[in-house]
């Protein structure tokens, strides 16, 4: 329900729906129903970390301002249980942040065992937004698309399942969303003037976009591009990159560390 990330990302239509032959609405029941498949692999995914499991899994979502990241955080991940979740959002780096390596912070945040961490934005915008507006000489970006497959090999070889979605969102679908921002109150607090600015910059993004594919797909960490024009099938689809990620781990609940008979016996006896 979805591309791999092969061949050009202009060939891909923002529109479509690949892996999906419905609409909007069969699209929402659809995302109902799979949302419960996802809540129980994740339960028990939580429950094998709390049992001494080290394994988790990595969600890093990337898409151009209004693709809707904020919406997959919202919408899927609000599917499962809150406690089994961590989300962090990676924007322009502090002071801090910039005294330490590039993935110093990233690294901060990953999740721990049995969780599903989200990262909104991630240490792709090292090699997106930094080699866009030239904020660090090519020759430092440049040798970071090679660090970040070393990091994410060591990632997924500790445990930890990455899935890379790019949310692929069309230039008139982004008009239209940030319009709907300046139509809308209740939307105001999500606009930033910054946005439109960055829109100048789209196809400088589209080709450091290619190059991220073109470098950093591996078969361990592969990156899936989702079109992101309806809203409605991203979700959907990034909801069964989820569920395909949590059932490759053939998560049973864990056996008990402990008698059971032997504490219903004890239990009955208070």
């Amino acid at each position: 329900m979805r591309a791999r990330a092969q061949g050009p990302l202009s060939g891909i239509d923002q529109r479509s729906t690949p892996g999906f032959d419905g609409g909007k609405s069969a699209g929402k029941a659809a995302l109902k129903a799979r949302g419960a498949l996802l809540a129980g692999l994740q339960e028990r995914l939580y429950a094998h970390g709390r049992s001494g499991d080290p394994r988790s899994v990595l969600l890093v979502l990337q898409g151009m301002d209004t693709a809707g990241k904020g919406g997959i955080v919202k919408h899927v991940m609000g599917m499962v249980d809150p406690q089994g979740v961590s989300h962090a959002s990676f924007g322009k780096p502090t002071d801090e942040e910039l005294a330490h390596d590039f993935l110093w912070r990233i690294r901060a945040k990953l999740p721990a065992a049995g969780q599903i961490g989200v990262f909104d934005r991630s240490h792709y915008e090292d090699v997106l937004a930094v080699r866009v507006h030239d904020l660090v000489p090519e020759s430092e970006w440049s040798t970071r698309y090679a660090i970040i497959n070393d990091f994410e090999a060591d990632l997924v070889a500790a445990g930890t399942t990455v899935v890379k979605v790019m949310l692929h969102i069309s230039t008139d679908a982004q008009r239209e969303r940030l319009a709907e921002r300046l139509d809308r109150p209740d939307k105001y607090w999500k606009y930033n003037p910054g946005d439109i600015d960055e829109r100048q910059y789209w196809p400088a993004y589209q080709e450091a976009y290619q190059v991220v594919f073109d470098e950093t797909d591996a078969d361990t960490a592969p990156w899936h591009i989702v079109p992101a024009d309806r809203k409605w099938y991203a979700r959907l689809a990034v909801t069964e990159l989820m569920i395909e990620a949590l059932g490759r781990l053939d998560l049973e609940w864990p056996a008990p560390d402990f008698d059971v008979e032997h504490e219903r016996k004890r239990l009955a006896q208070t």
